[in-house]
């Protein structure tokens, strides 16, 4: 950017550090090839379609880095255009600094121009899924090209190309349209501040394709680290859009690993297996698939344990997979979140989460093989729908995840953050007996036990 740049394009320079103000300029340099300028026919340096399949080719299908280039050759600069339809450094900057360091106002009109068109000022809510299946399948390419799976195997999960179009259209169905289903930028900018899932893929794609490498802004994480997982013996029902859906919404987020503990693939059809395998390790996600081809399952926020109390708290939810793709959340009407038991003559015996006993919005029977789903009209615990294609159903597959350490580590963990004092209460005693100043008491947050 020379003597006559643009004052738009400085302004969101600025936005970066001052050490990475070259990396952003010099992304255009790397990537430019010669055209000659609208206003004074001199050579001018563009960045082509051409230039960008070459450098995002393997993290992105041909159509979506047409619509970045769409996104790009959108912005107005404030300074003359090339000739053609060639992308100027000035655009560049701007481009990558409202992606990478953008509010929901800046990027929307960005999310315009992909999903319809340079000059488009409303689009639809079908053009916009389009938009997202394109996205949605850029990140997953991305992450895998980038080796940012997570020790996920693709190739052993569920249907992958599926799984992008459920993720997409559940993304898209938050959006907040029109009677006609038209989407304008106020739309789109509600939309991106509810969902923050949106900037995240944008930043990977971006800063990943173009290989922007700023210390500052590291790859964002969308899937969680899987542990363990017998993946030659296995081949699960999550997938990868799926895990960066459901991950976000635990407590924990990417940040809990997850393990397998129990799958019918590996495991056999036995309830008794299941709760031996799952009960006291923490908290876990049930995974169902029945014989009518519907996914669906539930988040327990707690160990399972097996007694005739309902059990869990306000963090459970239940959740669909396929025909499509949703999360149900408490609804404050109850506290059955969670159901299990085993081996009771008088009490229902099997694995139940919400609604009440013989009326779950989830249950698997004791009985392997066989569960419910009733909610006329809902779930009174999640607010869900039936999720099975049968209200009583056959089941064809389960598989349990552990999320997060299990309850063993976590207590090996708390028990070295101890101070020797409450190791050693002798050591605590001769202190106090000698006039010695215990200088952390007064610091520490109180045990639970202790509140």
């Amino acid at each position: 950017m020379g003597n006559s740049d643009s004052v738009v394009a400085q302004k969101r320079l600025a936005r970066f550090r001052p050490d990475e103000r070259p990396v952003i300029k010099g992304i255009f340099d790397r990537l430019h090839e010669p055209r000659s300028s609208v206003s004074s026919g001199k050579p001018t340096k563009v960045l082509s379609l051409d230039m960008l399949k070459m450098t995002m080719g393997k993290m992105a299908s041909e159509s979506m880095i047409k619509r970045v280039f769409q996104g790009m050759h959108s912005i107005d600069p404030g300074v003359p255009l090339a000739r053609g339809d060639g992308i100027i450094q000035e655009q560049l900057v701007i481009f990558l600094a409202d992606i990478l360091r953008g509010t929901a106002e800046e990027r929307a009109p960005l999310v315009l121009a992909m999903a319809e068109g340079a000059k488009a000022t409303a689009t639809t809510t079908e053009q916009i899924r389009d938009f997202m299946e394109d996205l949605v399948s850029a990140a997953v390419q991305t992450l895998a090209h980038r080796g940012h799976l997570r020790a996920w195997q693709p190739d052993r999960m569920g249907d992958g190309p599926q799984g992008v179009k459920l993720l997409a259209e559940q993304l898209t169905s938050e959006l907040k349209s029109s009677d006609q289903n038209m989407c304008d930028i106020p739309c789109l900018e509600d939309w991106l501040f509810q969902i923050p899932a949106m900037a995240m893929f944008l930043e990977l794609l971006i800063g990943e394709g173009l290989g922007v490498g700023l210390p500052s802004c590291p790859p964002p994480t969308l899937l969680p680290l899987c542990r363990y997982a017998p993946w030659s013996d296995l081949c699960c029902l999550l997938n990868i859009p799926l895990l960066m859906f459901l991950s976000p919404q635990m407590p924990a987020g990417h940040s809990a690993p997850w393990r397998l503990l129990f799958s019918t693939s590996i495991h056999g059809e036995s309830f008794t297996r299941l709760v031996f395998n799952c009960k006291s390790k923490g908290p876990t996600v049930l995974l169902v698939k029945d014989t009518k081809g519907h996914i669906f399952g539930g988040f327990v926020s707690q160990s399972l344990e097996v007694k005739p109390q309902y059990q869990g708290d306000s963090r459970c939810f239940l959740f669909s997979v396929f025909p499509y793709m949703r999360v149900y959340t408490c609804t404050g009407y109850n506290n059955h979140y969670m159901y299990l038991n085993q081996g009771q003559q008088t009490l229902p015996n099997g694995l139940g989460m919400g609604g009440q006993h013989g009326y779950f919005g989830l249950w698997l029977d004791s009985n392997f093989g066989h569960g419910h789903s009733k909610a006329r009209p809902l779930c009174t615990t999640y607010g869900s729908p039936q999720l099975s294609g049968d209200e009583d159903f056959i089941l064809d597959t389960v598989e349990v995840w552990g999320v997060g350490q299990p309850p063993e580590e976590q207590e090996e963990q708390d028990e070295k953050k101890k101070s020797i004092l409450d190791a050693d209460p002798e050591i605590k005693a001769m202190m106090e007996l000698t006039g010695k100043t215990l200088h952390s008491q007064g610091l520490r947050e109180p045990e639970e036990d202790e509140r």
